[in-house]
């Protein structure tokens, strides 16, 4: 998870980095633009992070390690609210995109460990 953070939070900042001149310079269209390309970044990072959840399936089910994961949920969701509070975004609302990462992320490890009925 803090990959995809690390990540996302890299790619907030080169956005901004690479976006010419002031935001209120550009025109509707320029700013659109630039909103696409964040976007196909999250797209990209959404991509990494599933192919991380193939990861942990492999090493959960090497090591009998059950799919599902209340304590590290709990913390992951606990981190992303904070996160969203420091950057001064909805909170709540960043927690319910997490929320479908995460299970997001558990369908992908059902999927690599060969049982989609796992806990």
């Amino acid at each position: 998870m803090f990959c995809l953070i690390g990540w996302a939070s890299l790619l907030v900042r080169i956005t901004f980095m690479q976006m010419p001149g002031n935001v209120y310079d550009m025109s509707l269209e320029q700013v659109r633009s630039e909103i696409s390309r964040v976007d196909a970044g999250i797209i990209r990072l959404i991509a990494e992070r599933q192919e991380l959840a193939d990861r942990v399936a492999c090493i959960k089910t090497k090591n009998g390690i059950a799919i599902h994961d209340e304590k590290r949920i709990a913390e992951v969701l606990s981190s992303v609210f904070d996160q969203a509070v420091e950057h001064k975004i909805d909170p709540v609302a960043v927690r319910k995109i997490f929320e479908i990462l995460i299970a997001m992320s558990e369908e992908r490890q059902k999927e690599c460990s060969g049982d989609r009925n796992l806990p």
